[in-house]
């Protein structure tokens, strides 16, 4: 990451973002035992990825625009709360299929609440321990 003026930071909702994940991701590393569950909200999608930080590759990635996640009939409540915790689910499923079943959580620098938070309950009820 390059280095940006503090003054810049606060000026950009994306960069105070940006900087709050460069400082998570100090802390937070994978392992091929326990690798990196990374998040992304967009506006309207979410995406999640498996993550080997000592190889440096993905193992297993998943968005809510996956042919799997389009047929989900939306319940009770907020669609995209109901798609990212449907979408999480199937990344844990897909997760314990490459043998993997212990996690570290990125949230990447969002706030754990609302759609993060469905999607991380999603993944611990497809069998993810994080």
């Amino acid at each position: 990451m390059t280095m940006i003026k503090p003054s810049k930071l606060r000026k950009s909702r994306q960069l105070q973002r940006k900087r709050r994940h460069a400082r998570i991701r100090k802390k937070v590393f994978g392992t091929v035992d326990r690798p990196r569950l990374a998040v992304y909200r967009s506006i309207r999608h979410i995406e999640g990825q498996i993550i080997d930080d000592d190889a440096g590759r993905t193992l297993v990635g998943l968005s809510t625009l996956a042919p799997e996640l389009r047929n989900t009939a939306p319940g009770e409540g907020n669609r995209k709360v109901e798609a990212s915790r449907a979408a999480g689910k199937l990344l844990a499923e897909k997760a314990r299929e490459h043998g993997v079943t212990t996690v570290v959580f990125d949230r990447g620098g969002f706030r754990y609440h609302g759609r993060i938070k469905a999607f991380a309950e999603g993944a611990r009820s497809g069998g993810l321990e994080f």
